[in-house]
């Protein structure tokens, strides 16, 4: 036997062996890393599926809770119709039976009226015997003599007895006229129940999604900054959660910006280019907006067959507010509750309507015709074919001139009770005063003023000069001068009417 051959064999097979167990060494590290690796990725996906799921709950917690809210705003909003239903019924009810209460006492009355007059007709044939058997014993008068005085005695009588019973009915068409209008104009008010059309100067968006908030911000807020340089309107992005606020005074301004921001976020892209394109839109839609604000409010007045011209000078109105009222909501208004009076008094239901809807329209007009607004737009009616009767209740409903139907009448109420309905309106004290301060001083500052007073809510000024200082034929002069102050130097809507007052007074007193 080779010994030495068999060693060198046996070291071979060890060395093989070793380099086998290495191997393993080596595969078992690499398997050992490799499960280590997995189990960080299995650990990453845990946690990042664990952080969505977290995500995912508070988006449902957040949809829940203004699901709960909507719920409640519905269930209040429910809860007040019902509470209005029931105060409405009762009313209802309540004037039923004031109703039946009056036609009783008006019943009472005319059962008393009659027995009375049948009392009187017996003490009058009475004293008709009375007197004629008086005036033949006493008096020597034959009988056509008696009867004459009697025949005179009687009508005296008569006359007195009908001045009275007129008085008495003129008393009572007073108690009753006033309850009446006030149900008249309660039920009008009620039938057109519609919300207050108070205008404020931001305009709230809704966004689809809360990544749109990012989108507008724009990469270091380059989108917003540049929306707000084209449009001139301020856009605040945290003042609620899911909704974009717009702010400004200007309303056209600001409907230009809504437009605008609306086509961005339906288009989805939104860069300072895209931005300006959108822009451009807005203002090339903008007579399309106007007429379709015009067909609008028409059919929701229940107005048809107006000239174009009168359609498309109503749709500018959709931007036009007075004291923070819009002016075209307030015309649909107002041809609802024209209409409601008309047919409670029996008067011409479209005449009233159409009237009440056209009432404000000159008000789209001031700025570019001269006169007042109730004076341009009966001229604007007037051009496009409306009736004499329409074209009198446009005129007529500031008392500009004399009321020719009882249509122009309840034009004007219509106008009254739109305007004085609780938040119709709204200008601030401090403001008014201010205002009313500051013309009355430009007045007051010519020479030989005495007193300035603002009337009329600013739309007309009356100026009491000194008589010592100012004669009769420098009025004119002056009244002119002050309106041309009053021109130059304060901005102000419609007109304002100045008169100037000159009154010299002469005293003396006898010891």
């Amino acid at each position: 036997m080779d010994l030495p051959q068999d060693i060198g064999t046996v070291i071979g097979l060890l060395g093989v062996c070793l380099v086998a167990l290495l191997l393993v060494v080596v595969a078992r590290r690499e398997a050992a890393a490799q499960r280590e690796q997995a189990a960080k990725d299995v650990a990453s996906i845990k946690d990042e599926a664990r952080d969505k799921f977290a995500r995912a709950e508070r988006r449902e917690a957040r949809a829940l809770e203004r699901e709960q809210a909507a719920a409640a705003e519905l269930a209040a909003a429910a809860e007040r119709e019902r509470a209005a239903r029931e105060r409405w019924e009762s009313a209802v009810e309540a004037d039923r039976v004031a109703q039946q209460r009056r036609e009783e006492a008006d019943r009472v009355a005319d059962a008393r009226l009659a027995r009375a007059e049948q009392d009187a007709l017996a003490l009058i044939a009475q004293a008709e015997q009375e007197v004629r058997a008086e005036l033949e014993q006493v008096g020597g008068l034959g009988a056509e003599e008696a009867r004459s005085e009697l025949a005179r005695r009687m009508t005296e009588q008569a006359s007195n007895d009908a001045a009275a019973q007129v008085r008495r009915t003129e008393a009572q068409a007073r108690r009753t006229a006033e309850a009446k209008a006030r149900r008249i104009v309660a039920t009008a008010v009620q039938r057109a129940a519609v919300p207050t059309s108070a205008q404020l100067a931001i305009t709230v968006l809704p966004l689809p999604s809360e990544e749109m908030k990012g989108r507008i911000i724009g990469k270091e807020g380059r989108n917003i900054r540049s929306f707000e340089a084209l449009t001139g309107v301020n856009v605040l992005v945290d003042d609620q959660p899911d909704a974009v606020v717009l702010s400004c005074f200007d309303a056209e301004r600001r409907e230009l910006a809504q437009v605008t921001l609306e086509a961005l976020m339906a288009d989805g892209r939104i860069h300072p280019q895209r931005i300006e394109a959108a822009y451009a839109e807005a203002i090339a839609g903008a007579d399309e907006r106007t007429l379709a604000a015009g067909h609008d409010a028409a059919e929701r007045a229940g107005v048809s067959g107006l000239h174009p011209d009168l359609v498309r000078t109503l749709g500018r109105l959709r931007l036009r507010t007075s004291y923070g009222q819009n002016v075209l909501e307030h015309l649909v208004e107002c041809a609802l509750l024209a209409a409601g009076l008309a047919a409670e008094v029996g008067a011409d239901v479209e005449v009233a309507r159409r009237g009440a809807f056209l009432h404000d329209i000159g008000k789209a007009l001031t700025a570019e015709e001269p006169g007042t607004h109730a004076h341009v737009g009966a001229a604007l009616a007037r051009r496009c074919g409306e009736s004499a009767t329409v074209v009198n209740a446009i005129e007529a409903h500031h008392d500009e001139v004399p009321m020719a139907t009882v249509e122009a009448v309840l034009v004007q109420a219509a106008d009254a009770v739109s305007a004085a309905r609780p938040g119709a309106r709204r200008e601030e004290l401090d403001q008014y005063v201010e205002r009313m301060d500051k013309l009355e001083a430009l007045v007051t500052a010519h020479a030989g003023v005495r007193r300035a007073l603002a009337m009329a809510a600013g739309r007309e000024v009356r100026v009491v000069v000194e008589p010592s200082e100012v004669d009769d034929h420098a009025m004119p002069q002056l009244a002119v001068a002050i309106a041309r102050h009053i021109e130059s130097d304060l901005t102000y809507p419609g007109e304002i009417k100045v008169t100037v007052v000159r009154e010299l007074r002469a005293s003396a007193t006898a010891g």
